[in-house]
Parts: C-alpha cells; sequence; structure tokens
C-alpha cells in the first residue's frame, strides 16, 4: 500500500503574465494540489485547472503572479494514493460488458475477460480531469492492471457512451468522435446535457463507480 507523501511545490513555471503552472509527477499530485489550492482561496487566484501532471493557476492580474509563485514554492501538500475503502460513489455509471476491444484489453493484462469487467468494476475511479470534448472526463486511481496503451490505429467513429481504456485512464465518450481508446463497453449514460444546472454529469473529485448492467 502506497502511503501519503509530502510534496513541496518547488516546481512551478511562469505561464505567460497571468498565470502560473504546478508540474506533478502523477495525476496523484494533482489532485492532491489541486484540493490544497481550492482549501487554500489564495486571493489573486481566478481558476485552477488540472490536467494529466499539471495544474494551470489562472491570475486576476500580471500583479499577482510574483507573490503567488512564492506562495506556492512554499506549500506543503500531501498526496495520499491509498485505496479507499469505505467511500461512497458520488456517481454509479451502469455498463453493458460488450467493447469489441474487451478480448484485446484481457490478452494485453492477461486476464480473463471476466476478471477485466471485475477490475473495472470494483475499484473507484476519480475524476481527475476534463477535455478532448463537452463532458469527457478523465477517470484515474483504477485498478493498476488496467492500463493498456491506446489502440495502434484510431477508429474514425466511436459511439457516444462507449467506455474505454488507455494508459492509466477510463472514460466515456460523451458523443459520437474518432478515438484510439479501448473500447469494453458501453453505457446509456448522458455524460454532456445542456438542459442540467451543471452540464457535465462527471466534475473534476468526483468519485465513480461502474457497474455491470
Amino acid at each position: 500500500m502506497d502511503l501519503p507523501t509530502e510534496l513541496v511545490g518547488n516546481t512551478v513555471f511562469d505561464y505567460g503574465d497571468h498565470a502560473l503552472m504546478v508540474q506533478c509527477g502523477s495525476s496523484a499530485e494533482v489532485l492532491a494540489w489541486v484540493d490544497a489550492l481550492r482549501a487554500a482561496a489564495l486571493p489573486g487566484v481566478l481558476d485552477i485547472v488540472p490536467a494529466a501532471r499539471t495544474v494551470l493557476v489562472k491570475l486576476v492580474g500580471p500583479r499577482h503572479q510574483g507573490v503567488i509563485r512564492q506562495r506556492l514554492r512554499k506549500m506543503r501538500v500531501i498526496a495520499d494514493t491509498t485505496a479507499p475503502t469505505e467511500r461512497n460513489a458520488d456517481v454509479v455509471i451502469d455498463v453493458v460488458y460488450d467493447g469489441p476491444d474487451l478480448a484485446e484489453v484481457a490478452s494485453h493484462t492477461g486476464l480473463s475477460t471476466a476478471q477485466v469487467v471485475d477490475a473495472h468494476t470494483a475499484t473507484l475511479w476519480r475524476v481527475g480531469f476534463s477535455g478532448f470534448a463537452p463532458g469527457f472526463a478523465y477517470l484515474v486511481d483504477g485498478d493498476a492492471r488496467l492500463r493498456v496503451p491506446r489502440r495502434a490505429e484510431p477508429r474514425t467513429s466511436v459511439p457516444a457512451g462507449s467506455v474505454a481504456l488507455a494508459g492509466e485512464f477510463s472514460a466515456i465518450y460523451p458523443r459520437q468522435s474518432p478515438g484510439g481508446w479501448q473500447l469494453i463497453g458501453h453505457t446509456d449514460a448522458v455524460l454532456w446535457d445542456l438542459g442540467r444546472p451543471n452540464p457535465a454529469l462527471l466534475t473534476q473529485g468526483m468519485w465513480v463507480r461502474f457497474r455491470a448492467a
């Protein structure tokens, strides 16, 4: 079991004159920095934007850059990579595990297809960040056995609702689009709906559980 790691924000770069970039070594570090920055509520910070290995800190204006930079470099953040054992999911996604790449994922991982499904559903995933398309959430902290490469040849069209794996991430395609992830199933969950108060079903920091339908 991994133990919490104390991180010091010494890898901070100017990003133009209205932002700073914190470089991280893992998705766990990214999540820890986002949580810490939001809790700190530093004056002059306009927005906090996580990505795979970085956190972009948008500022109100250039006058805040020097002060915030020094604050970030002195901050101590705890990255806790222990798996949550008693946490409830914020969202449960029902999935039919019939994806065209399910057998290939099993081959990559050395698991049976049933074991792939079990691994995908047994562990809570966390929304690390969003991107690629409205409603597309990169989910992290899943079962490490499910880390598989992207397809050698991306598909020109992936159906909306496709549940997929690539590298350390899992995701759901919110709409039909090209894509190179390994498809293991599909869901009827609506990932992006402008009729909702918050159009995105999955937002950064949420805990997600997949359930075999």
